[in-house]
């Protein structure tokens, strides 16, 4: 899952991308409103955390045109501005939810856990492709039992996979929502990867789960 963090406070974006990198997620930071507004429109991000008070372009501002260009990534307001007309307006503006500043990171988190799985159709935390489970709230993931251990970018790997499961995922896909904006798609890391969670998730079994597709990218299919 790839989340944009639009935040101009340098230590409070440092800490959500840290707090969302140690659970996997794939983070940009923009800085200011006019930045994240770009990256929002060029990039397509499963969920996106806004400060309201932002040089440039408030958060108000940046909700408003990307809803106006019918962008519906979920859109989590963070902010300290807690008068309840601030709040009522961000929700009318288009954002998903509202959380104030200061907040408990956990808290945080099940927000945007929700939002994610609200977005994707999905009130489960576990995804199931034949006998291949992972859990997004525990980030857990066995076969047939048996515990694979996955760093965490084979853990985003398999994750988007297995929300595309039965799709082609091209490697464009894959740069766009495992790795962030400095990713470099012209390299084989992304190759690299898949051959990695390949050798923990089938090498075991006989009947393989992770397929590539010639001149397409790969699936992930019973």
């Amino acid at each position: 899952m790839r989340i944009l963090v639009i935040e101009d406070e340098k230590k409070i974006a440092s800490f959500i991308k840290r707090g969302l990198t140690e659970q996997n997620y794939t983070v940009d930071v923009a800085g200011d409103g006019e930045d994240g507004l770009y990256l929002a429109e060029i990039n397509p991000y499963d969920l996106i955390v806004l400060d309201i008070m932002l040089p440039g372009k408030d958060g108000f501002a940046v909700c408003q045109t990307l809803r106006r260009q019918n962008i519906t990534t979920p859109i989590l307001m963070l902010t300290a501005r807690d008068d309840l007309r601030d709040k009522v307006f961000g929700l009318d503006s288009g954002a998903d939810d509202y959380l104030t500043k200061p907040f408990a990171f956990a808290e945080f988190l099940a927000r945007v856990r929700v939002l994610l799985r609200r977005h994707g159709g999905n009130k489960s935390t576990t995804l199931r492709v034949a006998d291949l489970e992972l859990d997004q709230l525990t980030h857990q993931v066995s076969r047939a039992g048996k515990s694979i251990d996955l760093t965490p970018t084979e853990y985003a790997l398999l994750e988007y996979l297995m929300l595309n499961h039965g799709q082609v995922v091209t490697r464009t896909m894959l740069s766009e929502h495992v790795w962030n904006q400095d990713f470099d798609s012209f390299s084989n890391v992304i190759n690299v990867y898949v051959n990695y969670v390949r050798k923990k998730v089938d090498a075991d079994f006989d009947v393989k789960l992770i397929h590539s597709v010639r001149g397409a990218g790969y699936m992930l299919k019973e």
